[in-house]
Parts: C-alpha cells; sequence; structure tokens
C-alpha cells in the first residue's frame, strides 16, 4: 500500500487450489495447480499481504461462483446500507451510483429502488451479464483508471460509489483508487467496506486468508494511500458482515464533510493491538496451529464413536480450512450449499461433494460443521428441524465447539 519493499514473511499456510473453483466429476481426476498463502508484513506502513498474486482471470473470470443474494443476512446488510447512505448523504434521485466488485447487482439494486441512477463494474462475466439481464447494468470487466475514464465520458461523474469486499481483492489499489478519483464527482463520496484484520486475529479467522484476497486492511495503511490518489477518509465504522468489516468514507481532499475522528481513534486502537508488529501475526500462526489440533481432536474422537459429520457451506475461506487441517472426505462425508451453482459439484482439492441443504434431511448426518461461520446463526436458526431430530452444530473458531 506504500510501494515500499521492506517485507517480512510471518506466516506460510497450506497452499491450495484457487477456493472458489469447484470440480465437475470429470475433472476429479485432473491435475489441481496449487499457489502459495505465504503473508508479508510492511515494516514501513504497517500492511499485512499475500506474497504470491494469482492472475485475476483465473480466479474471477473462470466458473466464479459467488453470489451476493447466496445469503438473506447479506442481503439485509446492503438493504441497510442503502437506506442509511441514502438518507445520511441526502442523495439525489437521478443521481449515478456505481458501484465496483458489484457481483449480481444486489446491492445496486436497492440504489435503483430508491429512484438512483445505477451502473456495476465486476470482472466475473457470467454474474455481470445475469446482473445486467435482471435490470442492473453492469460491466463486465475489471475496474482501472482507463475504464473510469471511458466511463465518465459515457455516463457522467458519479455521485457515489461504492464497493463491498472488493479492495481486498486488488493488486493495483492504487491505480483503482485513481479511477475511483477521476470518475467521482468533486463532492460525491467514495464508501467502502473490507475485511478489518483486528476482527481477524482476536477471533482467529485465518481462513479468510486465500488467494482472492491479496490485502488484510486495518485504517492506518489508507490515509498515506488516498493521500496520494488526492483522496482523503473521513470516517470509519466497525460493521460485522464477513465476520467483521470496516466501511470507510473518502472524498476527494478538500470535500465538503468534516472528518469525524473515528479515523485517529482506530488507528490508535491498532497500535495498541500491536498490529503495527510483525511479532503479531507470528504468534498468530501459533495460535491457528492450536485451533487445528483441537479441530482435528474433535472429528477424529467423533468418528471413531462411528458418527457422521456433515459441513453446512463450501465458501472459499473453507479450503483454507479444510486444507491447512488436514479435512477431506476421510472426516467430512458431503457439505451442503444454498447457492446452487455449487451443488452438484466437488470442493477444490478435498473433493468432497456439495449438494443442496436438503438433503441434510434425508441422510441426517449427527453433526454439521459450519464452514460459513460468518452466517452460524441464520444457518442454525434455518435448521432447528435438524437440530430437533438429534442433529449437533460445530463450530470451528475461535474455539472448535459442539453447540
Amino acid at each position: 500500500m506504500c510501494d515500499g519493499r521492506s517485507l517480512q514473511k510471518v506466516m506460510a499456510l497450506t497452499p491450495t487450489p484457487p477456493g472458489n473453483r469447484f470440480l465437475s466429476r470429470e475433472e476429479l481426476g485432473l491435475p489441481e495447480r496449487v499457489y502459495p498463502l505465504d503473508l508479508y508484513f510492511c515494516r514501513d506502513c504497517h500492511h499485512l499481504q499475500l506474497g504470491h498474486v494469482v492472475d485475476p482471470k483465473i480466479l474471477y473470470q473462470n466458473s466464479y461462483s459467488y453470489v451476493s443474494a447466496t445469503s438473506s443476512k447479506f442481503v439485509e446488510h446492503l438493504r441497510l446500507y442503502a437506506s442509511d447512505m441514502v438518507d445520511r448523504f441526502s442523495l439525489k434521485t437521478g443521481g449515478l451510483v456505481a458501484d465496483i466488485g458489484s457481483n449480481d447487482g444486489t446491492c445496486l439494486r436497492f440504489f435503483a429502488e430508491a429512484g438512483m441512477k445505477v451502473l456495476g463494474v465486476d470482472p466475473a462475466t457470467e454474474i455481470a451479464e445475469g446482473a445486467t439481464k435482471s435490470g442492473i447494468e453492469t460491466i463486465g470487466e475489471f475496474f482501472s483508471y482507463a475504464l473510469a475514464v471511458r466511463l465518465r465520458d459515457e455516463y457522467g461523474p458519479a455521485a457515489f460509489i461504492t464497493s463491498h469486499n472488493a479492495c481486498a481483492h486488488i493488486d493495483d489499489l492504487e491505480g483503482v483508487l485513481r479511477g475511483v478519483h477521476h470518475w467521482l464527482a468533486d463532492n460525491g463520496l467514495f464508501v467502502f467496506e473490507v475485511g478489518y484484520l483486528l476482527d481477524v486475529i482476536e477471533n482467529t479467522w485465518f481462513d479468510t486468508i486465500y488467494h482472492e484476497h491479496l490485502d488484510y486492511h486495518t485504517v492506518e495503511p489508507f490515509r498515506p494511500l488516498l493521500a496520494r490518489v488526492g483522496m482523503e477518509p473521513i470516517a470509519v465504522q466497525r460493521v460485522s458482515p464477513q465476520g467483521g468489516s470496516i466501511r470507510v468514507f473518502v472524498q476527494k481532499v478538500g470535500g465538503p464533510h468534516a472528518a469525524d475522528g473515528s479515523i485517529p481513534g482506530l488507528i490508535d486502537l491498532e497500535h495498541q493491538k500491536e498490529l503495527d508488529r510483525p511479532e503479531t501475526f507470528v504468534q498468530f500462526g501459533r495460535r491457528i496451529d492450536d485451533v487445528g489440533v483441537r479441530l482435528r481432536s474433535l472429528i477424529g474422537a467423533l468418528k471413531a464413536e462411528g458418527r457422521s459429520i456433515a459441513g453446512y457451506g463450501a465458501p472459499t475461506k473453507a479450503t483454507t480450512l479444510m486444507l491447512h487441517f488436514g479435512l477431506g472426505t476421510a472426516e467430512l462425508d458431503f457439505i451442503v450449499d444454498d447457492n446452487p451453482l455449487k451443488q452438484g459439484l466437488f470442493c477444490p482439492a478435498s473433493h468432497i461433494s456439495v449438494t443442496d441443504p436438503a438433503e441434510l434431511y434425508v441422510r441426517r448426518p449427527d453433526y454439521l460443521i459450519i464452514l460459513a461461520w460468518n452466517f452460524a446463526e441464520p444457518i442454525m436458526a434455518a435448521h432447528q428441524k435438524y437440530a430437533s431430530q438429534g442433529g449437533r452444530f460445530i463450530l470451528p473458531m475461535p474455539v472448535p465447539r459442539i453447540i
């Protein structure tokens, strides 16, 4: 984030294939290429990042299967977000709202319902085409400064640009921010959400480390990065989706909004938690290993008793967790997922089958490990029938436990 070179390797997780690259039955016998998951700490700006960048075309333009609408909890988060932004900043009817990494258009749909003109940008071409067909115009390309020039010429300046869980996926983040600066109206706002590293560390949510996530963000490195592109953060909020995130409010330097003091407050907290020290992340690696020992011990004991175990959710993060902890078809009989794009396929590397949640009531596993732990509450609430029939849930982190 500072273009520095003073990087220290602080952690190495098990190399994996792209975590969202699910396999058909015919592909099971083919070799899968894996890529390193090594974390590096920048001694200059205190940013944490992957040391290896997988070609984004491999990650996003070949069978990318994540869609926002799958999670009702996240859809509600986006609905409340859009309503709050329209009211808080008095966004005018007919103003252009753009979304970088717009996925299936769920977020923009709420802005459209409020009377805004909307435009999405997302490189997952099939999902972008589906969003356009559903009424949310979406450009199926990677966002860049060059694309921003084209879009401003064609659609005019954007009054409001948003982005949810996309900035951590971008190698040339400075180039993207220069594009945002160009496209944004002089009095406009850029509001983005990214996973917050402090939440990851405090809850041992290490499985959010995967190839799509190049960056593990704290507030501190954003200030100098934004300054280099002529922008400034004015506020930051901690929000709950995706296991803990920050929502950062940004304007052009000298814009109309006053800073509210929340930026230095969170930077102070990051220093108190020693997120500016490489030793913190070395110790984090040791804690991850301890969680793995506990989880394998729990699952091993249950399997020794003859218990059946399935998984709920096949998010990208599950690939990291299963490979790093050595979980495969011997430990999990099958996985269910609400996303129809993943059903009927097999998980990367582990080759565990993914099916419809209705399978829970056919095969009735004794235990269900919730791999999509950030949605554990709605999952358990939706499947109380499974629990009433004797099934039990397992939450893998921050400490493996049976519910």
